[in-house]
């Protein structure tokens, strides 16, 4: 008896919590790496950028070195109070979080989130958070060589279970030489020089870093223009010391490419934009590293129908997600038909890239209605073609692509 798709993948979403493979989010216990509520949510550079777009702008670096809660009030009565309907995607978000919350989307200011949010530990509004939004674990991003992070993780703290290691490589080898200092400040004896024995100290670093954080993969975000092989400091490290470190932990080098750094430095966080990559470089990595696996997310949408056509030839490439300026419904529809299309379901559509707890309540919740309706449509071609669907069946894809894939959970 055929079954009702739409039901079944509306069921297999209720009853799967989600595992985010890639965020910026951090327990309480971390202290000022923590970042929640109103005032981080409303000043998170989206929204920034779009209220910079309506301020002259002989005001927008003095609106950027505003506290943080005066931001927040400019953004609210700019985008929210301002008379026009809050309908870009950043905008669309907050309405989503309040509405998560029982809070007025509609309110001439944000006193009411403030004293929600400032009535309850930040143990208590994590889990409020986790709850809503159907989350089971994060994985965050660790920069051991980030002065606010490093220090916990060298003195130790209580980490809650929910939030998993990363080990983030950006601070520790782009733009040599200027992490030497900060290497050597923690006791690797890198040279300026990338010679054997820098080679060397940088394998101990991910080693040791990897076994503190029990890191479920190594991150870097490369530019458009990151090539392989290269005499480029950023590949030669990546070759030297980054893919043989993950081979022989066997866990996942995730490559983030694309990142054209500060286009516009008057919108700090907000002034990055995007560039192509040529994707012949990924054929090489992976020709020349069969026993890595790669996590790959690109941020130009231009490149997302090569990603998966590469991803067909090597199996040990896994596409994840829809980043940054790709994380809007219409483009999530389109790279996620493409995907299950070229590659069934080996990859994980999505993941949330939160830097602030509250995001996740809309992320997800706008990822899940925009995601759902190509399942739907895949299932029903699949029962249609004859093939004889259970519920159980799409509960089970839904759990492995959802739940962090083959190669992490």
């Amino acid at each position: 008896m055929a079954i009702n798709v739409e039901q079944a993948v509306e069921n297999a979403f209720k009853s799967h919590k989600i595992v985010d493979i890639h965020t910026h989010l951090y327990p309480a216990s971390m202290g000022p790496m923590y970042l929640a509520g109103p005032d981080e949510l409303i000043t998170y550079h989206y929204l920034k950028a779009e209220t910079s777009r309506n301020l002259p702008l002989s005001e927008v670096e003095g609106f950027n070195n505003l506290p943080t809660d005066q931001q927040a009030d400019v953004v609210w009565k700019m985008l929210f109070v301002g008379g026009t309907s809050p309908i870009s995607e950043a905008q669309l978000g907050v309405v989503t979080v309040m509405n998560a919350l029982g809070l007025n989307p509609r309110a001439d200011d944000l006193s009411e989130f403030r004293q929600l949010h400032n009535d309850m530990s930040a143990e208590d509004y994590t889990d409020l958070v986790f709850e809503k939004s159907g989350v089971a674990k994060v994985y965050m991003t660790n920069d051991p060589l980030d002065p606010s992070e490093g220090p916990f993780w060298q003195n130790g703290f209580d980490l809650d279970p929910r939030f998993q290691g990363v080990l983030r490589l950006d601070s520790a080898l782009m733009n040599w030489p200027e992490p030497v200092d900060k290497l050597k400040a923690i006791g690797y004896e890198v040279e300026t020089a990338l010679n054997e024995t820098t080679f060397r100290e940088i394998r101990r670093y991910l080693n040791d870093w990897c076994g503190k954080l029990d890191a479920r993969y190594m991150a870097i975000s490369l530019p458009p223009d990151f090539e392989y092989p290269s005499d480029d400091t950023t590949s030669t490290l990546m070759k030297e010391c980054v893919y043989p470190i993950a081979r022989d932990r066997r866990i996942p080098s995730a490559m983030m490419v694309g990142v054209t750094r500060q286009v516009n430095p008057i919108l700090k966080d907000g002034g990055d934009s995007l560039g192509s990559w040529d994707l012949r470089n990924l054929e090489r990595i992976a020709r020349d590293w069969p026993e890595v696996n790669f996590l790959m997310t690109i941020l130009s949408r231009e490149d997302q129908h090569e990603l998966c056509v590469t991803a067909r030839k090597f199996p040990n490439i896994t596409p994840f997600g829809c980043w940054w300026f790709l994380n809007n419904p219409s483009i999530i529809q389109e790279i996620t038909s493409e995907r299950i299309e070229l590659l069934g379901t080996s990859c994980v559509p999505q993941h949330s890239d939160a830097r602030i707890l509250d995001q996740l309540l809309y992320k997800w919740t706008h990822s899940i209605r925009t995601i759902a309706p190509v399942f739907v449509s895949k299932y029903s071609d699949l029962q249609n073609a004859g093939w004889p669907l259970t519920e159980q069946d799409i509960k089970n894809d839904i759990a492995l692509m959802f739940g962090g894939g083959n190669l992490l959970d």
